[in-house]
């Protein structure tokens, strides 16, 4: 999985912060949002600029994954012209 890989030095208290380990350091904020809060927190707030695949890896790994699809919305491409 690819998680996303916050700048700790400009924001050591980022709640993607992962430890050596890559475990999720601030585990029990993701925890305690409700499915609701943690989808507007990941399309709306701190994880808007994350792309789909962090977004979709950071959800499994706090055993939300029945929200990717509200999360990481697919984008729709037009036909390719010839």
């Amino acid at each position: 999985m690819s998680f996303y890989k916050p700048d700790l030095g400009a924001n050591p208290d980022d709640p993607f912060a992962r430890d050596a380990d890559g475990k999720l350091v601030r585990r029990a904020f993701w925890l305690d949002m409700s499915d609701r809060s943690l989808v507007l927190a990941m399309t709306r707030g701190v994880g808007a600029p994350l792309t789909a695949s962090e977004k979709r890896a950071h959800l499994e790994d706090v055993d939300r994954s029945h929200l990717i699809d509200e999360v990481c919305t697919q984008e729709i491409l037009p036909p390719e012209r010839k």
